[in-house]
């Protein structure tokens, strides 16, 4: 972006808060959707304050106002979270839909959390509080969260790697293994949708905040807890649940901050599902490098790990 084109931006965001001024705007990175950028805004009396601003891009269908409503909610719920300073869906604004919240101190890099001695308190502390905050964020009332959507996930991936017309023995075996043993439809809630190490931010103590909340949907809230044990959000840690802690430690702190019991056997269906889902989504992320559509060298690393996860479903179901 040019500097002409940053001076403009910082100039509405001063326009947006109120602030007489806009320091050290910094372009970080983002995911397909959002464009992310860190920023201080300085009041008439000098304080300043540390804002990161989310811009929905060009394309995106993922509705920020959804995501927005979400984090404001969970806020008021009992989870840890940015707190939403401003947000709007008019792109006259900022030059697309927005939000901008309270930057959290903290790690992100799952790495950095699973192997630093400056996180070996916060390993320790994380199972309960992972459990807690989804506790919390299940309870939520879906109405304070107009806009959320759901699916059939299994027909929906189904639909997904079909359009690939890419052989893969084993996803086919996990969507057989899915149908025959879907579990009953139960109590449905507010599910973040990609609840994991990566999307979390973490200091010494443990979580600070649960971050990228644009899979915000109504599902099963065993679908959460389910994609927290997948293995490759383990990064290389023998641990299920986040590579920091045990299956047990989980269900025990979920099933004390929400006084429903956890059946484990309904989060290994959403954990064979998760497998099998981020495995087509590594496809579909090569694909576009390959196609053409975005040529990227990461994309295409992804493709690598789908192998990865057709072995690490294939464990799963013994």
């Amino acid at each position: 972006m040019t500097s002409a084109a940053d001076a403009e931006l910082a100039g509405r965001l001063a326009s947006v808060l109120g602030v007489d001024g806009i320091d050290g705007l910094r372009r970080l990175s983002g995911g397909a959707s959002r464009e992310t950028w860190s920023f201080i805004a300085v009041d008439g009396s000098g304080i300043r304050r540390s804002l990161i601003l989310q811009r929905q891009r060009a394309g995106s269908e993922r509705d920020i106002a959804v995501e927005a409503a979400a984090v404001r909610s969970a806020g008021v719920g009992g989870v840890p979270v940015a707190e939403v300073v401003a947000s709007s869906t008019d792109p006259e604004v900022l030059g697309a839909p927005f939000m901008i919240v309270t930057e959290v101190p903290g790690e992100t890099i799952a790495r950095r959390i699973l192997r630093d001695d400056r996180f070996a308190a916060a390993r320790l502390a994380l199972p309960a509080q992972l459990g807690q905050a989804l506790a919390a964020l299940h309870a939520l009332d879906r109405a304070t969260v107009p806009g959320l959507e759901t699916s059939d996930q299994v027909a929906q991936y189904r639909e997904v790697l079909d359009t690939v017309a890419q052989p893969h023995p084993a996803f086919e075996l996990g969507f057989r293994w899915l149908e025959a043993h879907r579990p009953p439809p139960g109590p449905s809630a507010v599910v973040h949708g990609d609840f994991r190490l990566g999307n979390l931010i973490v200091d010494e103590a443990g979580l600070a905040a649960v971050v990228d909340w644009e899979l915000v949907h109504v599902g099963d809230p065993m679908e959460d807890l389910g994609w927290l044990c997948v293995k490759s959000w383990r990064f290389g840690s023998p641990l299920p649940v986040a590579g920091v802690g045990t299956y047990d430690e989980l269900f025990a702190s979920y099933a004390a901050a929400s006084g429903q019991p956890v059946d484990a056997e309904v989060v290994r269906w959403w954990e064979v599902l998760g497998t099998l889902k981020w495995g087509i989504m590594c496809i579909m992320q090569a694909s576009a490098h390959l196609t053409g559509t975005v040529r990227s060298h990461e994309l295409a690393a992804i493709g690598r790990r789908v192998c990865e996860n057709e072995h690490d479903l294939l464990l799963l179901l013994g």
